[in-house]
């Protein structure tokens, strides 16, 4: 007997793929339309200016508030969620929720504060810093960069508010370059480098050419501070919480090839919309046979230190990163 006929349509193959590109690039070109840019930038400049009709304390507690209402809303939300999953397994649901609440009202704060910068660093004194919104440790250390007529390298991390270590090198006249992301925005691009060049050192864009820049100052006795938490494609992967994570190493290749002091710096998120910055005595990085510094070795350092700041203040470090992506395409 012959087989029967399955007179069944053969299934069409499915196109998921396409789709989601043709959705993925016409949301792109909506968000980077002349249009999207001027309401983006409008709602900006209208929130600053309602903020300052406020005050810091109030515009800032509203930001929080704000931030984490609609933070389940945010699918970066989920991110945040998954990374301390990870982190901290031995944490409950109910603590890792109250932490990532944190990390929202710490962003929705730090977005608002850019307002205020000024008016945190008013009563702010290089040589009694340990009164006011914002005290600091690492007095000798600052003195001696700024005196000595050498190159040194300070790290960073996306801790409390970011930008204070910055602002506070600037209030101490020591001369320091940084390296920053350029918003996508350009008028909010442009509203923040305004900022940012009142109230900073020299900055430089992520952009051909810029390590050179980089490598340049330091040769010449200059110093540079450097955000090293963020993820950099095509780097190393490194454990960072005890998972493989991409990690840039030009930082530990600049202090390799200068041989110069290294300095990690921090800011705290004080009760009472009060900061603590921290500048460490100089960290000895690993070194290798010929004593030389290693540059996966004292990558490997950095990584721990900023790790260790995290785990002392989790709900001040940027957990809706993602971190430990390790593909070029989005999840």
């Amino acid at each position: 007997m012959n087989a029967p006929i399955n007179s069944a349509k053969p299934k069409q193959p499915r196109r998921p793929a396409r789709r989601h590109g043709a959705k993925k690039r016409l949301r792109r070109r909506i968000v980077e339309s002349k249009a999207a840019t001027w309401i983006a930038a409008w709602y900006v400049r209208t929130a600053i200016g309602f903020a300052r009709l406020l005050g810091r304390r109030r515009a800032a507690a509203l930001a929080g508030w704000f931030t984490r209402l609609i933070s389940p809303l945010i699918p970066e939300n989920k991110i945040g969620a998954a990374n301390l999953a990870a982190a901290f397994p031995e944490k409950s649901e109910a603590e890792r929720r109250r932490i990532l609440k944190g990390v929202w009202d710490n962003l929705g704060r730090t977005a608002i504060e850019y307002a205020f910068l000024n008016e945190i660093l008013a009563d702010f004194r290089v040589h009694r810093m340990d009164k006011g919104p914002v005290t600091a440790t690492g007095l000798e250390d600052f003195l001696r960069i700024r005196e000595d007529g050498k190159p040194a390298l300070l790290f960073s991390a996306h801790l409390a508010n970011w930008e204070l270590p910055a602002t506070i090198a600037e209030r101490f006249n020591l001369q320091l370059t940084i390296m920053f992301r350029v918003p996508k925005n350009s008028l909010i691009a442009e509203d923040l480098m305004k900022l940012r060049n009142e109230m900073m050192g020299d900055l430089i864009p992520p952009r051909f050419g810029s390590a050179f820049e980089i490598a340049d100052i330091v040769a010449r006795g200059g110093h540079v501070g450097l955000l090293v938490d963020q993820r950099r494609n095509g780097s190393p992967l490194m454990p960072f919480f005890g998972r493989p994570a991409l990690t840039s190493t030009f930082f530990a290749q600049l202090a390799r090839q200068y041989d110069c002091p290294v300095h990690g710096v921090r800011a705290i998120r004080l009760p009472g919309d009060r900061f603590h910055v921290e500048l460490t005595p100089a960290i000895e990085l690993p070194r290798d046979a010929g004593g030389e510094i290693d540059v996966t070795a004292a990558t490997q350092k950095i990584n721990d230190v900023v790790e260790g700041w995290v785990r002392e203040h989790p709900e001040q470090w940027l957990w809706v990163h993602d971190r430990w992506r390790t593909t070029f395409g989005r999840r």
